[in-house]
C-alpha cells in the first residue's frame, strides 16, 4: 500500500492511498480520514460508497463529515467506483455504466467478470487492508453511501451481516432490478439471468432475510431521479413483509446533490457510531 497524500483536518489526517488489488485485478485507490483518536489507538471505521460518476476522493471533499468525525473518533473510508485504466470495449462509452459505475456487485460476464468484482473488493479486500494497515478495529466496521453507493451499502450489509455491524443510506438505489439504472448494470454484468440480479437489490433482499440492527435511510422528495431510478417505497414495503426496523426520512425540497448528504450527514455519523461503540 502506498500514500499519495496526507493533510492536517480537524487534527487528525486526510490520506489518499493506492494498492494493487487481487479482486479488481489493477491499482486502486481509497481515501482515509484518520481522527485524532487513532493517533492513540484502532478505532471503528465507517466506509462510504459514492455514486455514478464519482471517485475515491469525491465523499471527502463534499460531504463536509470529518469535523464531526474526528469529534466522534470514526475513521471515515471511501474507496474509488470501479476499476480503472482497463481500457475494456465499451466501458467509457456510458456515464452510468462502465468505468465510474461499478454498482458494487461481482461481474460474471465478459469482458468485466476479471476486474469488475466491487462486491468482493468492498466486503473483503479493503477492509482487510484496512485493518492490517491503518489504526481500524477489526469487527467495528459500518458502512453508508450515496445513490448506487446506496445501493451497494445495503446489499452489502444484507448479503454479509456478520461482517458488517451498521448500515444507512442516502438516495439509494432501492430496487435496481426494476429501474433502467439497474437493468442496464445488472444485464452486462450479470447477463441475461435475471435470477443472478435478484441477489444484488437491497428490497427483494430486505424481503427475504433482514438485516439485524436499525437501518437509516434519507431520500429527498425533489431529487430529480426519485420517480425513475430510486424507488425508496419498494424498502418500506420490504422492511414491512420482513418486519426490518427501518427508518426512511423523506425531506421536502431537498434534490440528489451532496447539498443534501451535508445536510444529513450529522444523523448518519451519528447512527454509526451508537452502533459502533464510538
Amino acid at each position: 500500500m502506498k500514500e499519495l497524500s496526507r493533510q492536517r483536518c480537524f487534527d487528525g489526517w486526510q490520506c489518499v492511498y493506492s494498492h494493487a488489488s487481487g479482486s479488481i485485478g489493477t491499482e486502486m485507490r481509497f481515501s482515509a480520514y484518520l481522527p485524532p483518536q487513532a493517533e492513540q489507538g484502532k478505532v471503528p471505521a465507517l466506509y462510504f460508497l459514492a455514486g455514478l460518476t464519482c471517485t475515491e476522493e469525491t465523499f471527502m471533499i463534499k460531504a463536509s463529515a470529518q469535523r464531526l468525525a474526528a469529534e466522534l473518533g470514526l475513521m471515515l473510508v471511501a474507496c474509488d467506483t470501479s476499476p480503472r485504466g482497463l481500457d475494456l470495449p465499451g466501458d467509457a462509452e456510458h456515464w452510468d455504466f462502465g468505468v465510474g459505475a461499478g454498482f458494487y456487485l461481482d461481474a460474471t460476464e465478459a469482458p468485466w467478470a476479471p476486474h469488475y468484482r466491487m462486491g468482493r473488493y468492498i466486503n473483503e479486500e479493503l477492509p482487510a487492508l484496512v485493518e492490517a494497515h491503518l489504526p481500524a478495529a477489526p469487527g467495528r466496521r459500518g458502512i453508508f453511501g450515496h445513490s448506487m453507493g446506496g445501493h451497494g451499502a445495503l446489499v452489502t450489509a444484507l448479503r454479509h451481516p456478520q461482517r458488517w455491524q451498521s448500515v444507512s443510506a442516502f438516495a439509494p438505489i432501492a430496487n435496481p432490478v426494476a429501474v433502467p439504472w439497474g437493468q442496464k448494470a445488472f444485464s452486462r454484468y450479470l447477463g441475461a439471468d435475471e435470477s443472478q440480479w435478484r441477489e444484488w437489490d437491497a428490497s427483494l433482499l430486505m424481503a427475504r432475510q433482514p438485516y439485524p440492527g436499525d437501518i437509516l435511510v434519507d431520500q429527498g422528495q425533489a431529487d430529480q431521479f426519485l420517480e425513475r431510478e430510486l424507488h425508496p417505497q419498494a424498502l418500506q414495503d420490504a422492511a414491512q413483509r420482513s418486519g426490518q426496523s427501518l427508518q426512511l426520512r423523506l425531506h421536502p425540497g431537498y434534490d440528489h446533490s451532496y447539498w443534501f448528504i451535508q445536510s444529513f450527514i450529522g444523523d448518519h455519523l451519528r447512527h454509526h457510531a451508537a452502533q459502533l461503540g464510538a
